[in-house]
């Protein structure tokens, strides 16, 4: 299946292919939109691999349900069909934040809102599993939306969540290695969120450096 069959959908663009799916670029319903379509792996049993696509995509849908109802910025589902593997979504007006900072238009005040931003969302009990500057968009106000929740679960168990700042940890490190401080002003934006929520953001964060000082043994 392709965007085609999709009804009133309009491709105008591909923006991004990754390991699970395809990103488009386009209108719905003179509604500017995204498409995710979960491709087909050729490597897996096809009932396999379609039973891991409904679970995965209806994770997805989950975390963006209740998401929405709290409006947290963040996409909003437009329309979804689990059983051919796609979902339409608003289309976030900006770019990445990846982009942003490696520009010198974003810097450190943009790192910091970021690590405020994750904070909130987990506070919400959700972990996302693919923290990294190009999963959270930043529109002309400098305002954040976090993006690409298929990694995502509704889950607050702590290794899940200094998972989140080590896999933002090495990102920032590697991607951004010129900006000075960068993964202590977001851990410093992380803390300055605190509703009282367990793991305390401390708590959190004190996981992080022991997976992150794991990862170094390791390495």
């Amino acid at each position: 299946m392709d965007g085609t069959s999709i009804p009133m959908w309009v491709e105008e663009e591909i923006l991004h292919i990754g390991a699970e799916a395809k990103i488009f670029a386009g209108s719905w319903l003179g509604m500017s939109a995204v498409l995710k379509m979960r491709e087909p792996k050729s490597y897996r049993h096809p009932s396999l691999d379609r039973r891991l696509t409904r679970q995965r995509l209806s994770a997805e849908a989950r975390v963006l349900d209740r998401l929405n109802a709290i409006n947290f910025p963040s996409p909003r589902i437009i329309d979804i069909d689990i059983e051919n593997g796609w979902m339409l979504l608003s289309r976030i007006e900006g770019r990445p934040l990846y982009e942003a900072l490696q520009d010198g238009s974003a810097g450190l005040d943009e790192i910091k809102n970021f690590g405020s931003l994750i904070r909130r969302f987990h506070e919400e009990g959700f972990s996302h599993g693919d923290l990294t500057t190009h999963n959270v968009m930043i529109d002309e106000n400098n305002n954040l939306i976090l993006i690409d929740f298929g990694l995502s679960k509704i889950d607050s168990e702590i290794e899940q969540l200094g998972l989140d700042i080590q896999v933002l940890n090495e990102c920032l490190t590697a991607s951004h290695h010129t900006i000075e401080k960068s993964v202590e002003t977001m851990i410093d934006g992380y803390c300055n969120v605190d509703s009282g929520i367990q793991p305390s953001a401390s708590e959190v964060i004190e996981r992080f450096e022991a997976i992150r000082g794991r990862v170094r043994y390791h390495a």
